[in-house]
């Protein structure tokens, strides 16, 4: 695990420091940007290979701010839309890349509880994105602190390539300190 560790608080660095509106036109920025974001998708695809296998990715990161997608090749139902279970693995994982990323690898996401409201078919990829104000990120910290333990929601819509929102999550997250001794 210290491994992991280490390679999610340097890539957690490395992607705060990057310009994530860099485009081709300032090419060494692009890359910081575009080789941050490989780094974290092969971090969550050592942890979590389902996610690689069903074509997740992180596409856009920084401090309290995630954007993932899912692709459609490879997570289509029988009707040929996207597979609800796809848009449960979408709508879950950035809960955990943003708690990583913002708060460091001693504290630990679990995921206690989703809801998932369909709203139309997705004949496309879909995105969602979800973002931690400032304020929310330093009362996890201080409850962790404190605690060992903090709560923590978060709501996603989910589009497709076209625009039109899909569905909406709801996810409950509880995020534990590694380590946490109380103190008396």
């Amino acid at each position: 695990m210290a491994l992991i560790d280490n390679l999610i608080g340097a890539t957690g660095k490395w992607v705060a420091n990057s310009d994530s509106n860099a485009t081709l036109a300032s090419p060494l920025a692009w890359l910081r940007k575009t080789g941050g974001y490989s780094a974290v998708n092969r971090i969550i695809g050592m942890s979590i290979p389902f996610a690689t296998r069903n074509r997740f990715s992180v596409e856009e990161l920084r401090p309290g701010y995630v954007k993932a997608k899912i692709r459609l090749k490879g997570n289509k139902n029988h009707f040929g839309s996207l597979y609800a279970g796809a848009y449960f693995l979408v709508a879950e994982i950035p809960g955990g890349v943003l708690t990583l990323f913002d708060l460091g690898p001693s504290y630990t996401p679990i995921l206690k509880e989703m809801t998932l409201q369909f709203l139309q078919p997705a004949n496309s990829d879909v995105t969602v994105e979800f973002s931690l104000p400032p304020e929310t990120v330093e009362e996890i910290l201080t409850d962790a602190d404190n605690t060992g333990r903090a709560k923590f929601s978060l709501e996603g819509q989910l589009h497709d390539q076209e625009g039109n929102h899909v569905a909406t999550s709801i996810a409950h997250y509880r995020v534990r300190k590694q380590g946490f001794k109380p103190t008396d």
